[in-house]
């Protein structure tokens, strides 16, 4: 099915929930003639090392991970083991993340509301070849596709950010700290920072006047 293995797929499942590890288990147990899960991990941090050891024919990973990206685990996975199958499982349908992942070379994006039956059959097909994108961000997608086409999007979308994130970022660029860009969205503290680090890791900078730099370099804002 997989066209890797005669036998089952095998499967590497990587999430900082137990709850959720639990859950995938339960959910593909009716189909291990399929499906075989050979490992998992609460711990990103030990991650790369289970796939490698392992060398399963397809991850499944969380675009968001306790204390790393998803995004950059994918990157290291497919760096050690090419022929691997990296599939994100996440409750995120922003469609920016899904170009994220798609860069990253990820072989699919889907939402944690999935059925096990639909599981298995996306995996037997990505395995086997195909690309996929969850069907309920098909029409999103291609939305999106048009708008940019016509350049009806907002400032940075050309760079992978999202529309909040490029609100964060044109904020940092007019000199406001992480409070006042708080007051100013209605948000916490802590939000704007996460909103920070997405924006400093898709511009590939580490701090606010790299993305500040990149910002204006780009003509993001003008």
């Amino acid at each position: 099915m997989n066209g890797v293995t005669a036998g089952p797929i095998t499967v590497v499942i990587i999430d900082d929930h137990q709850m959720v590890l639990d859950g995938l288990k339960a959910m593909l147990q009716p189909y291990q003639d399929k499906v075989r899960i050979v490992g998992e991990s609460s711990d990103p941090a030990a991650a790369l090392q289970l796939a490698t050891e392992q060398r399963p024919d397809a991850v499944l990973l969380d675009v968001r991970l306790r204390g790393v990206s998803g995004l950059d685990l994918c990157g290291e996975i497919l760096r050690a083991q090419p022929d691997c199958k990296v599939v994100f499982l996440t409750v995120y349908d922003d469609e920016q993340y899904l170009y994220q992942a798609l860069r990253v070379g990820a072989a699919g994006f889907l939402l944690k509301r999935i059925t096990g039956g639909e599981l298995v059959d996306y995996l037997g097909r990505i395995c086997a070849g195909e690309v996929l994108i969850d069907p309920s961000l098909a029409g999103r997608v291609a939305l999106t596709a048009a708008r940019l086409r016509s350049g009806e999007f907002w400032p940075g979308a050309h760079l992978g950010l999202t529309q909040r994130e490029s609100e964060v970022l044109s904020l940092l660029v007019a000199g406001l700290s992480n409070r006042a860009i708080a007051m100013k969205l209605v948000v916490s503290e802590e939000t704007v920072k996460t909103h920070s680090r997405g924006i400093y890791r898709k511009l590939g900078v580490s701090d606010r006047a790299g993305a500040v730099a990149v910002a204006l370099r780009e003509g993001v804002f003008h």
